[in-house]
């Protein structure tokens, strides 16, 4: 089936605005990091963010993740729903790949002018005396370099776009 250039826009706005609606409706990302090892660690951390490009939080450098971060910055994320009636999460996911790093400095300041994001969500905002290399914790930041949601479908029918009978991702271009 072809598709007119009008119609890829409006489903890529979409799937823009449906990422969009997970970051801001979602306070916890799934971590996803490796170890010196090769061992894999998966950890929920509360994250802020204002442009959907760079996700901030503050954590002990002393915790697997971090650790791992230091080890290998690359990283994966999951944000998504965990209410989510069986069968229907899916499309309230947000998959994503990105570099991680503690940061210090001018960056630090910066990741806790985000946090912890908009009033209402819970957190608090953290002094520059609570992060850094003699306080217990440290400010962190995953810059998004590619971003992926499922393919939407029917239960038992092929998505649309790609013919498809089963779950599987599609890319998503996400604009701040």
């Amino acid at each position: 089936m072809s598709r007119t250039r009008g119609t890829h826009g409006r489903e890529a706005g979409s799937a823009r605005s449906a990422a969009r609606a997970i970051i801001d409706g979602n306070m916890y990302m799934v971590l996803a990091t490796v170890g010196p090892d090769g061992a894999p660690w998966a950890a929920p951390v509360f994250y802020s963010t204002e442009d959907g490009r760079d996700f901030y939080w503050a954590s002990s450098p002393d915790v697997t993740h971090s650790r791992n971060i230091a080890h290998e910055p690359r990283v994966g994320i999951v944000i998504h729903d965990s209410r989510a009636p069986v069968g229907t999460a899916a499309p309230r996911a947000l998959y994503l790949t990105a570099t991680a790093a503690e940061l210090d400095g001018a960056e630090a300041l910066e990741g806790l002018r985000v946090i912890p994001g908009p009033a209402g969500r819970g957190g608090r905002a953290l002094a520059p005396e609570e992060v850094g290399p003699s306080a217990p914790y440290r400010v962190y930041r995953a810059r998004v370099t590619a971003y992926s949601m499922i393919c939407p479908r029917e239960a038992g029918r092929p998505c649309a776009e790609h013919g498809l009978e089963y779950d599987h991702r599609r890319g998503v271009g996400l604009r701040a």
